[in-house]
């Protein structure tokens, strides 16, 4: 059976992802309580047929603090119920939790619902079993029963379970941190420490209340840490601006020894320094590789396709371990995590530079916290010896300019169109003086490039879902991205297909930009 595009357009990924507010004029993506209830009904039924080893199904459901997700999550529990499932009301949760409960409670399954750092009107479902994360295949599956809508309701409906999941989690990180520092006082050991948490009224502001302060952090000059689905200080992400600029003010008005912020639903993060030094991005998996290459002498530290040059230096020459770029996507970095270790090979860490990082010892699992909670750690430990967290990314370096555009691709078969793109670009970047294809590229095409043609690097590549070219651009040296913008328009101006403008502009603002440094 093929999937229908009225469902198929719901699949976001690994997610099913919609608009969860009501408008004048609805959207095809509104995800009304038909068509949330026949979701949930899909995957009770996914169970039932894929985890046949459990007599009875249990699941567990949370929600971020968006205003559509009390009614989506009442409307999952009482489809499951239906179907004979047994559920935990968990309400409050972040996405890494729900995951937990089919470790901690013994769960068949799990859904959070979310749509992590979009907007206050969408929202989404994420879902899980003991293995992880579902992936698209298993998505796919979901939406066709859900299309299908051939259910039959059990006999004996479920029971529903009030759980406040959220207390156990936070009680295990906590538990972490303290055999983790090991203090004389046990049970204290971040006394002495200003620790301000920005949650951007998602659910993160449990991390400042439930874990860092029952420890003895100083937690006053946090910000957000009340539920506001509206979310009017800022959107609670780690890569918005504005979102690290709230952070980093924190961290700098309140003179705190580490700032930490969260997406939404707490699957990403990233934390500002003493002083106000960012660190995400590169930053973050310069950290995070530091931080999990310990005791793994010569491991392998997968990231997505778009990090610099300078973080390959720093984790193969600084710490001895192997940089993996492979794709864009979450799930695909952590996918290829698990292979390497299924095939002996030491991989302690998947990590995005969205702020997506899985340890192997934590499930596999993408948990801002967990991360966070490894970072805190460190940072009481080198504390001890004088230092701060930013010194363990001594050595890495950063390139001086950095340029993201997308091209919209016009044609119905964008990603037949994308694919012969990239291979015309492959012959193109011989002829140019100073540019050389990266060999082993998993995606799109990755072309480095000398002093001569700007001293940085460039991967163009085609977007997963989207009839999309997203371009990213390094540069070591004030004007290089100029000097890729300019010849790479040289070949973009001549395909017909796609919307090159963006590339044309960016130069405009480039030549700007020179004019005023100089």
């Amino acid at each position: 059976m093929i999937l229908e595009e009225n469902w198929a357009s719901f699949i976001s990924g690994s997610d099913i992802r919609g608009v969860g507010v009501r408008s004048g004029q609805d959207s095809p993506l509104y995800l009304s309580d038909e068509i949330v209830e026949r979701i949930a009904l899909g995957f009770a039924e996914w169970l039932r047929q894929n985890r046949t080893e459990d007599a009875e199904i249990t699941v567990a459901v949370g929600r971020d603090t968006r205003i559509s997700s009390l009614r989506i999550k009442d409307r999952v529990i009482s489809a499951l119920v239906k179907m004979g499932v047994n559920v935990y009301d968990c309400d409050y949760s972040s996405t890494p939790a729900m995951f937990m409960t089919t470790v901690n409670l013994g769960c068949t399954g799990a859904i959070e619902v979310t749509a992590s750092h979009h907007p206050y009107d969408k929202n989404g479902l994420k879902f899980f079993t003991r293995l992880g994360g579902l992936d698209s295949k298993d998505i796919n599956e979901i939406l066709l029963f859900a299309q299908e809508n051939q259910f039959i309701y059990a006999e004996k409906f479920g029971r529903v379970i009030e759980n406040d999941h959220m207390k156990l989690y936070a009680e295990n990180l906590r538990k972490m941190i303290c055999d983790g520092i090991n203090a004389t006082d046990y049970s204290r050991p971040l006394r002495g420490f200003k620790i301000v948490v920005d949650a951007g009224n998602g659910i993160g502001g449990f991390y400042a209340t439930k874990v860092l302060a029952p420890l003895g952090a100083d937690i006053r000059g946090s910000r957000y840490l009340d539920y506001n689905g509206m979310f009017p200080n800022h959107v609670p992400n780690p890569e918005d601006a504005k979102a690290m600029q709230s952070i980093c003010e924190a961290v700098v008005q309140n003179d705190a020894h580490l700032g930490v912020i969260f997406d939404t639903d707490v699957d990403r993060a990233a934390v500002v320094d003493k002083g106000g030094v960012e660190i995400n991005g590169n930053r973050l998996v310069a950290l995070a590789a530091a931080i999990a290459s310990e005791n793994n002498d010569g491991c392998t530290i997968v990231t997505d396709s778009v990090t610099s040059d300078g973080l390959t230096d720093f984790i193969e020459k600084r710490l001895g371990a192997k940089h993996l770029s492979f794709k864009r996507g979450y799930r695909n970095v952590i996918d290829k995590q698990i292979e390497l270790n299924h095939s002996a090979v030491n991989c302690p860490l998947a990590i995005e530079t969205s702020g997506h990082a899985a340890f192997r010892e934590n499930y596999y699992l993408d948990d801002g916290a967990y991360l966070v909670t490894k970072i805190i750690i460190k940072m009481v430990l080198l504390a001890k010896e004088g230092k701060k967290i930013s010194d363990l990314l001594s050595g890495l370096k950063e390139a001086r300019e950095k340029l993201s555009l997308r091209f919209n691709i016009e044609r119905s078969d964008f990603k037949m169109y994308g694919e012969e793109l990239i291979a015309s670009l492959n012959g193109f970047a011989p002829s140019c003086e100073g540019w050389t294809v990266k060999p082993d590229t998993y995606e799109g095409i990755r072309v480095s490039v000398d002093e001569r043609g700007g001293n940085g690097w460039f991967l163009l590549r085609l977007s997963v879902h989207d009839p999309v070219m997203p371009l990213n651009i390094e540069s070591n040296e004030t004007g290089g991205t100029l000097k890729i913008c300019e010849k790479l328009y040289s070949f973009m101006k001549e395909q017909s297909g796609i919307d090159s403008s963006p590339l044309k502009k960016a130069i405009e603002i480039c030549k700007n930009n020179v004019k005023t440094d100089v």
